[in-house]
């Protein structure tokens, strides 16, 4: 059982990823595919029904071995260990790229999102989340009347480098010649209260690689994901909708979610 999608905000840009990439299909699928910090892969056996090939990386070598083993029964799929920082491929290589999550836990997520460009084709699609500097009260009250990173809980728990401002990485998508297709604010102050500290405490006692932290392989510690939709996700989806119909107009939100398009030449 995936026991993440029991917590709202993994459910939420699940969600998001899931409905953007099946809207954005072609008819015979994405030819080629780039999952960049594809993690224990649990994202991946989702990603690979819109695809013809799907090569998920990650700069975690233990990370990366588990989620091999854990979708070796999915045709197409393959794992690279890489850096977000420089991707080796060659320019123009996807027409879709995914990245959930990723950019704050860069030292330059200007360069990263420089290296998802590159690699995309034009006229390429990438569907892309990350934590905001703009989160509701309700998720995380110590740091937000900081005004900064005090404490290394909710919003800068899950080791994250820091956060991400949506105005500047809309400045770097137009800097790079891409245009936003799909803006969407994912978890509002509902959903912050109910995750209020409790699950970047958690996951650190209890996730393997808590702090998503480049290790090398063996490392069998802590809980893992497996595959399958837990049933009392339906709680969850409920939360989500009950969430999103009070607050998704607000001007915070835990996380944002774009749809990004290299255009044609």
């Amino acid at each position: 059982m995936n026991y993440k999608l029991l917590f709202p905000t993994y459910r939420t840009r699940y969600r998001f990823v899931r409905d953007q990439v099946t809207t954005l299909k072609p008819c015979s699928g994405f030819s080629r595919t780039l999952n960049v910090g594809s993690g224990e892969g649990d994202y991946d056996p989702m990603i690979s029904t819109v695809c013809q090939e799907l090569i998920s990386c990650d700069i975690n070598p233990s990370d990366v071995d588990f989620a091999r083993t854990l979708n070796q029964h999915i045709k197409g799929l393959s794992y690279r260990v890489q850096s977000a920082m420089g991707l080796e491929f060659t320019d123009g290589e996807f027409d879709l790229v995914v990245s959930v999550d990723v950019f704050e836990h860069v030292e330059d997520p200007r360069q990263m999102l420089r290296q998802i460009s590159r690699v995309m084709m034009p006229g390429g699609i990438a569907v892309i989340t990350f934590p905001q500097t703009r989160f509701p009260i309700t998720y995380d009250p110590i740091n937000y009347f900081a005004g900064s990173r005090l404490v290394s809980l909710g919003a800068y728990a899950f080791g994250h480098s820091s956060l991400i401002d949506g105005t500047d990485f809309e400045t770097w998508v137009q800097e790079e010649g891409m245009q936003v297709l799909v803006k969407k604010n994912l978890s509002g102050a509902l959903i912050g209260a109910m995750e209020l500290y409790w699950p970047g405490i958690l996951q650190g006692l209890l996730k393997a690689n808590s702090g998503n932290s480049q290790k090398r392989g063996g490392d069998t510690r802590g809980l893992r994901p497996s595959s399958g939709e837990p049933s009392m996700v339906k709680l969850t989806d409920f939360l989500i909708d009950l969430d999103n119909r009070c607050f998704q107009g607000a001007s915070n939100s835990i996380g944002l979610g774009y749809v990004l398009r290299k255009p044609h030449s």
